[in-house]
């Protein structure tokens, strides 16, 4: 629809261009017809929002914006060449028809690099509604920031908007942390998914991790760009074997900052579901009564844990409390069980890992790790399954990294680049999505018994 709606405007252009050259045109001033013409487009405009695919949201408010002042600066150019009387030369006219075309495929560049996503379709029986409240954590400086401000973790609640109907303390409780540079939104289907079944979800944010969040004073926060260069560089492998204990080092920093985010996380959304204590929280108008309401449906004594890629990572060691009831690793390497680096090779966490975990690897990771196997590399997530006590692990026939989000639906052109498989993005999405359920279905409410299949 996209690509109609920009054939239409380039049509209309290409014709009235043409009708200039040829004569075909009326006898009036340049400044008239060309007000009629984008009258005409953003007519055009208007009538294909009727349409599948095309929308006034964030894809399409760009062009509309055009549209629209295109429309107002043609009425203004009108009276001015009324009064004037002047005429627009041959190249004035086809300069104005390669400046509308470089426009319009500027103001459709979201439409094209994002998709109309609105999630997929759910199999609960409740209505999934979310609300958001920033934690700041009093123990803890900022170290990102110089002023010696406090470290802030957004929250984002995804809960039943049935409430009223379910029993104080009834649902579990799931808590997801994004990947490096990854945003909240990263798994939303799941969410939604989840709570659409009798869930509450908290995804929550790490600042200065994520591709962007807001802290308390609405201030914008982006990735940091050292932390985003130091990922890449480890990711592609451009290290030499003399530069891995940096590399463990930073990695160190990583989790560290992350498993105190999500810890804090878990204390303080116990304390507001079990003594209604919200002191750590700061909410924005109208968040705040939908924050209690959710809280108050929290069963503290079910929570789960996970997490995409770091997140991932993250899940698993925080997984290690003993009021964590599950934990689910969506393909990410389990760098929080590293203890040390010695003689060139890592020290694993070799202590039994008692919470029942599930690990989910993209295909290349999966054969790469049967491979690693037969060497003497230590790898994490291997020692990790071997010393669980509840552990199983599958994958993903076709599927890459990004995969495991939301990104292939919002966005293929991004997803691409950062790494998806063969894989339909929508089978993937709603397998995936039944795989977190079932899972939390069975050690989080004790439904059924859940076996993994060796992939999917």
């Amino acid at each position: 629809m996209t690509i109609l709606l920009l054939t239409v405007l380039l049509l209309a252009e290409a014709a009235f261009l043409i009708a200039e050259f040829s004569g075909m045109a009326e006898k009036r001033e340049w400044s008239k017809k060309r007000l009629l013409v984008d009258l005409a487009e953003l007519a055009a405009f208007g009538i294909m929002l009727l349409l599948p695919g095309i929308d006034l949201n964030f894809r399409f408010t760009g062009l509309f914006v055009l549209l629209l002042l295109r429309l107002i600066i043609a009425g203004i150019g009108c009276l001015i060449g009324r009064k004037s009387g002047k005429q627009k030369t041959k190249a004035g006219k086809v300069m104005s028809l390669l400046v509308s075309v470089m426009l319009f495929v500027f103001a459709l560049t979201p439409a094209f690099l994002f998709k109309s996503y609105k999630g997929r379709p759910l199999t609960g029986q409740y209505t999934p509604v979310t609300c958001t409240a920033i934690l700041t954590d009093a123990s803890r400086a900022e170290t990102f920031e110089q002023d010696g401000s406090l470290r802030e973790v957004p929250v984002h609640l995804f809960y039943p908007a049935e409430a009223e109907d379910i029993a104080d303390h009834s649902l579990p409780l799931v808590i997801f942390s994004h990947g490096a540079f990854g945003w909240y939104q990263s798994n939303l289907s799941a969410y939604q998914e989840l709570a659409s079944n009798g869930y509450v979800v908290a995804s929550i944010e790490h600042p200065y991790h994520s591709l962007f969040t807001h802290d308390t004073t609405g201030k914008l926060i982006t990735a940091d760009p050292q932390f985003l260069q130091d990922v890449m560089t480890i990711s592609n492998g451009e290290y030499t074997d003399t530069e891995q204990e940096e590399v463990y080092r930073k990695q160190c920093e990583w989790i560290e900052l992350r498993i105190a985010d999500m810890d804090l996380a878990v204390d303080t959304l116990k304390a507001a579901a079990d003594m209604q204590d919200f002191s750590a929280w700061t909410f924005t108008e109208g968040d705040a009564a939908q924050f209690e309401t959710a809280a108050r449906l929290i069963n503290t004594g079910k929570i789960g844990l996970m997490g995409h890629s770091l997140g991932g990572a993250t899940a698993v060691t925080v997984g290690r409390r003993a009021d964590i009831a599950a934990v689910i690793d969506i393909d990410g390497t389990m760098i929080g069980e590293q203890t040390d680096f010695v003689d060139g090779k890592y020290v694993i966490n070799e202590e039994p890992y008692t919470t029942p975990l599930l690990e989910i690897k993209n295909e290349s990771t999966y054969f790469e790790a049967l491979e690693v196997a037969k060497t003497d590399y230590v790898y994490a997530n291997a020692v990790v399954l071997a010393h669980a006590t509840q552990a199983q692990q599958t994958y993903f026939a076709g599927a890459e990294h990004m995969n495991y989000t939301d990104l292939p639906l919002i966005s293929p052109f991004f997803a691409k680049q950062l790494g998806t498989g063969e894989i339909d993005p929508e089978q993937c999405t709603d397998t995936l999505n039944k795989l977190i359920l079932d899972f939390y279905n069975c050690y989080l409410k004790e439904q059924g018994v859940f076996s993994a299949q060796e992939h999917y």
